[in-house]
């Protein structure tokens, strides 16, 4: 993948608290839907903690609508600034000062926020090494036959963590390529013949495309 893609200069964000948003706001859907989103946040200056969490309602709504489930999401995003304003004077630095151990659960009893999320929140905004399992990732190892499509996402977290060097660069960049390859080949309908994986595809696993 690397040899293929090159670095992939992934998670995007102009400051550790947008790539946060951005974690919140790709919760079912397409980046480029979160970035119409971010800029509209950007465009009406509500892209700090404290802004959010004065914004009516509507107006937050109305800047995350590119991003589908808009109440939804302006819901879960306003209880996440809510939480760093009221525990970390809304200073992400702070929020990542706080120890792994501690921080994971801390950040999952935030509303809206799950496994996914928080682990996004984790590496990418408080540079923690925990490696993010996502929909690309899932597909990828099972049709490669190295992972059972169904199994859970503290297991499969588990192998890359088992697996890797705990560091917070490597497992940003396995993660960001793992996306790259995932939108661009490993998709609901596969570009098998194209995929910078093929040649790993063993003889006798089933025909992806």
């Amino acid at each position: 993948m690397l040899r293929h893609f090159g670095p992939s200069g992934w998670w995007p964000g102009d400051s550790e608290f947008e790539v946060a948003v951005g974690a919140i706001l790709t919760q079912n859907t397409a980046w480029s839907n979160v970035e119409k989103a971010i800029a509209n946040l950007k465009k009406a200056k509500l892209m700090r903690p404290k802004r959010i969490v004065e914004c009516e309602t509507s107006h937050l709504e109305e800047a995350v609508h590119p991003s589908g489930y808009f109440r939804v999401k302006a819901k879960r995003l306003r209880a996440f600034c809510e939480f760093l304003v009221a525990r970390h004077q809304g200073s992400m630095k702070r929020l990542a000062k706080i120890p792994l151990a501690e921080l994971r659960p801390t950040l999952l009893s935030v509303h809206g926020i799950g496994p996914e999320t928080a682990d996004d929140i984790l590496l990418y905004a408080c540079h923690k090494p925990v490696f993010v399992v996502d929909t690309y990732t899932r597909r990828i190892l099972s049709r490669h036959g190295l992972t059972d499509s169904k199994i859970g996402y503290e297991s499969l977290r588990a192998i890359f963590e088992t697996h890797l060097d705990p560091q917070v660069e490597t497992f940003k960049e396995y993660h960001g390529l793992l996306v790259l390859t995932g939108n661009q080949f490993c998709r609901r309908r596969p570009r098998c013949d194209q995929c910078p994986l093929r040649p790993t595809l063993k003889k006798g696993q089933p025909n992806l495309e």
